[in-house]
């Protein structure tokens, strides 16, 4: 019974984190159409403050509620091919989100906010950051795909 709780709590926050990471990129897309320096700065703020709240909180979760429900299903860690397969995703997500795209999302917040404030928008400067937050926000999201991918299907090596 503990382990279908846990199982299933694993399976709430991944969806919360994936909605969260994809809702973000409707809302940015959305925001950037505008061209309004205004939206776009407060559409940012909008996604920094939601990762605070929904998706680092979900990374936190879906690692502790997944090792609990391994090791009650008797699932070995490193033994099993598609679990420490979907931790490597996990953790590359990790790692490209707090190197890459959070100082992207602030510097794009910033550059918005600037030009809201100043009525001098750098265009040209906000879609160089925005086409490297969309690359590494692709890696990001593609990852941990990847992880729900091999977690549902359990591929056996």
């Amino acid at each position: 019974m503990l382990y279908a709780v846990m199982k299933s709590l694993h399976i709430l926050t991944v969806a919360l984190f994936l909605g969260n990471v994809i809702t973000g990129v409707f809302w940015k897309e959305h925001a950037d159409r505008t061209r309004d320096p205004k939206i776009m700065a407060h559409t940012m703020s909008g996604i920094i403050g939601s990762d605070r709240i929904f998706t680092i909180p979900s990374v936190i979760l879906i690692t502790v509620f997944g090792f609990v429900a391994a090791v009650l299903g008797g699932y070995p860690i490193l033994g099993t091919s598609w679990i420490w397969q979907s931790i490597v995703l996990f953790i590359i997500s990790g790692i490209v989100f707090s190197a890459q795209l959070a100082p992207l999302q602030r510097k794009m917040r910033d550059v918005a906010a600037k030009g809201a404030e100043t009525g001098s928008f750098d265009a040209d400067g906000y879609r160089r950051l925005s086409r490297r937050w969309g690359l590494w926000g692709a890696v990001a999201t593609l990852a941990p795909l990847g992880a729900l991918f091999l977690m549902v299907m359990k591929p056996v090596h």
